[in-house]
């Protein structure tokens, strides 16, 4: 089978980063500018569509035929740009089965996705490498230039468009290099993931719809809706405070005015402070200010309609592979993935209703307020107008007529993987349990067979009757197991109980009263070695940190296989270093390296890839992508993290299994969110959330006895249920 290597420039008075490539591919200003191509190893050649003098050449006709030919196979880097302008500029439909694409081979084994950076990490020569000088050209000729607002053409500027030209054959050089120096474990031809990367560019394609009346809505409300907390700041300060958004402003006068310190402005610091009885009216009232007028910004919104085809569905949103060595899918443009969480608080207040009942309300509540942001009466029948626009974001996303939105989520994947892929029977046990529905009582609610796994966390931890679970007790339960499974301390501990705003003082007391002598004494132990060794105890109290410190060991304790994992991944990567060409197994991992790569086999036949890895001081390193600095660096890394990563990429390929099957069923697939998948289907009852949830929830052959559940709902509109 021949393979085309190509690639395309192109000019649009669009901006590409700012609506996204179907938008711009739609612009009546874009226009493919240049081509440029090869068959097979032959010699790149380069097509100018601006030369007024053009005619067509055999090596256009040779193009032309093998963009259509079906058994030619088209490569090209970030292929949904050339495919989606090939189809709009020049009515020429590929098909993705059709397509190879050099980024996502790169992205499918850890590492970036820009040409030039795969460049330099894999080593090309000079006369292969990506040139530098295009980000400058391609600056020049493909958008009107920022000062003048004019076009730069091959007339205007001659030798740098006889530049821009080389740039391009030379894409084509590179890609090609790049393509035969990666790997190929993750994406062959014939191989699942490349299947599943087609399906992923078919439901790139489709998208989803977007309400972009509501989002225009949400804009303007948020917009009015500052200015009006804006003017009331400063009426309310005698003009000492311009805008709520003036941090130092507003924190003199509270101090100057009233007397009232404050460390920070900080979200949970306004919320603690709210709740003194003590705090002046006056005070109190400027730090609701703060907290509404912060509450979120109108970026997702505007994005949404920046990016909106014309047939107001938005598309290309999911970036496969692009969660560096999982392969979870990453989000782009609207950040699908990246969304806030409903403020159940806030949607009790506004439906006046306990916040228990906050859940059975919050439809009724989305509904009416898009309705009411739609209509431009939201201020008249909400309190918090900022709040709403937050919690809608979701709301964008709607069923077209005639159809409904099927969703469905795998419950608690990651808890279910890691106790699987450890074997901690016990714990696999209790999921089965808590699957198993004996009946339901009179309100409709299942009766199950077991108890909750955060309720199982804490009984298990203190050696308690699950029955005696209260509920605070539940929710340390649930911190411990989303913070401790992966080798973290204290420090993880803390970061889930931020999100889920624990009050730590309270933690300690309850620790305090409930656990052993023994274990606060071991807990005590542990803190002096920490303080002898100058490390950091977060600012917490002695007190808190030996709760925290408590916890931790009482969840390690309670998960003896978990933690032999952590040791086993970790072990067999230091003895796969040390021994390339060598596989080590840990239960259903095989863990290697060869040549540069580390490679950790998972049960799918995946592979986790860490480039060009290191043994310094026992301590694990490989190259890679900092998440702080965004530039290619040095990777420390350890047992706890590296199975992390295999969990999350275990759960990643079991969302992944059954996806075809779910499309063959009639549920079209238009968004994956972490553990959801968006479905939309036709408005009738043949379409059911437990059915999807049933096939989502389909064990793959390389996890049969894994027990999985995933449960659901229907809408036309998008929420967090």
């Amino acid at each position: 089978m021949s393979i085309l290597w190509f690639d395309c420039e192109t000019y649009s008075e669009c901006d590409l980063k700012t609506h996204g490539t179907p938008r711009y591919a739609e612009h009546p200003s874009t226009e493919i500018t240049v081509a440029q191509w090869a068959l097979d190893d032959g010699e790149p050649q380069v097509l100018d569509y601006t030369d007024p003098d053009r005619r067509m050449t055999a090596g256009e006709v040779v193009l032309q035929n093998a963009l259509r030919d079906p058994a030619i196979t088209v490569v090209a880097h970030n292929s949904m740009f050339d495919r989606t302008l090939l189809r709009e500029c020049w009515g020429i439909d590929i098909p993705p089965e059709r397509w190879y694409d050099t980024m996502i081979q790169a992205m499918s084994h850890g590492l970036p996705g820009g040409l030039d950076k795969i460049g330099g990490i894999v080593g090309l020569s000079a006369d292969e490498a990506k040139d530098k000088r295009g980000r400058q050209l391609i600056q020049m000729f493909c958008k009107p230039q920022p000062r003048t607002k004019k076009r730069n053409t091959r007339e205007t500027h001659p030798e740098q468009w006889a530049e821009f030209l080389e740039y391009s054959r030379q894409d084509i050089v590179a890609m090609r290099a790049i393509s035969k120096k990666l790997p190929n474990w993750n994406y062959k031809p014939g191989a699942p993931e490349l299947a599943l990367w087609h399906l992923d560019q078919r439901v790139n394609d489709r998208g989803y719809m977007v309400d972009v009346d509501l989002a225009r809505a949400a804009i303007e409300a948020v917009a009015e809706e500052q200015a009006r907390l804006k003017q009331l700041t400063v009426e309310t300060t005698g003009g000492a405070v311009s805008s709520p958004s003036k941090r130092d402003q507003l924190l003199a006068h509270i101090l100057m005015d009233y007397g009232v310190s404050l460390p920070d402005l900080k979200a949970d610091t306004l919320k603690r402070r709210l709740e003194d009885p003590e705090l002046p009216e006056a005070v109190k009232l400027l730090l609701s200010i703060r907290l509404e007028a912060t509450k979120t910004s109108t970026a997702k919104y505007k994005a949404a309609i920046n990016a909106t085809s014309s047939d107001s569905r938005l598309r290309n949103t999911l970036q496969f592979a692009g969660a560096q060595r999982t392969s979870r899918w990453a989000g782009r443009v609207f950040q699908p993935q990246n969304m806030p969480r409903p403020d159940m608080d806030l949607i009790a207040r506004e439906m006046k209703v306990p916040a228990k009942k906050a859940e059975d309300v919050c439809q009724d509540y989305l509904d009416v307020g898009a309705s009411a942001l739609k209509q431009g009466v939201a201020p008249q029948m909400f309190d918090d107008v900022i709040g709403l626009t937050a919690n809608l974001v979701r709301g964008c996303i709607v069923a077209p007529p005639g159809k409904k939105l099927v969703i469905a989520d795998l419950a608690n994947i990651e808890g279910r993987g890691l106790a699987y892929l450890a074997g901690e029977a016990w714990k696999i046990q209790a999921f089965r349990d808590y699957d198993t529905i004996t009946g339901f009582d009179a309100k409709g609610k299942p009766i199950r067979l077991g108890h909750d796994l955060y309720i199982l966390a804490y009984a298990r931890a203190f050696n308690i009757d699950p029955s005696k679970v209260e509920k605070w007790m539940r929710q340390i339960g649930k911190v411990m197991e989303l913070g401790l499974g992966y080798e973290g301390g204290v420090a993880a501990f803390l970061t889930f109980a931020a999100v889920y705003q624990m009050d730590l003082d309270e933690l300690a007391e309850a620790v305090w009263s409930t656990a052993s002598e023994d274990a606060l004494a071991a807990a005590q132990g542990m803190l002096e070695w920490v303080k002898k060794k100058r490390r950091s105890t977060f600012g917490l109290s002695d007190r808190v940190y030996i709760a925290c410190e408590v916890l931790k060991a009482a969840w390690r304790k309670a998960h003896p296989m978990t933690c032999a994992l952590w040791e086993n991944v970790s072990t067999s990567v230091l003895l796969a270093i040390a021994n390339p060409g060598e596989t080590f197994r840990v239960r259903q991992l095989a863990i290697r390296v060869d040549g540069a790569w580390l490679r950790i086999r998972l049960p799918s036949g995946r592979y986790l890839c860490y480039i060009n890895p290191k043994v310094e001081a026992k301590q694990i390193s490989y190259s890679g992508v900092n998440q702080y600095t965004r530039q290619w660096d040095r990777i420390k890394t350890y047992g706890g993290k590296l199975v992390e990563n295999i969990v999350q990429a275990w759960a990643r390929d079991v969302l992944a299994y059954n996806m075809a099957p779910i499309e063959a069923k009639g549920y079209e697939i238009v968004l994956t969110v972490h553990d959801e998948l968006l479905t939309e289907t036709p408005d009738n009852p043949e379409f059911t959330a437990d059915t999807l949830g049933n096939l989502m929830s389909s064990p793959p052959s390389w996890a049969a006895d894994c027990p999985l559940a995933a449960a659901g709902f229907e809408t036309y509109r998008y929420r967090k249920d």
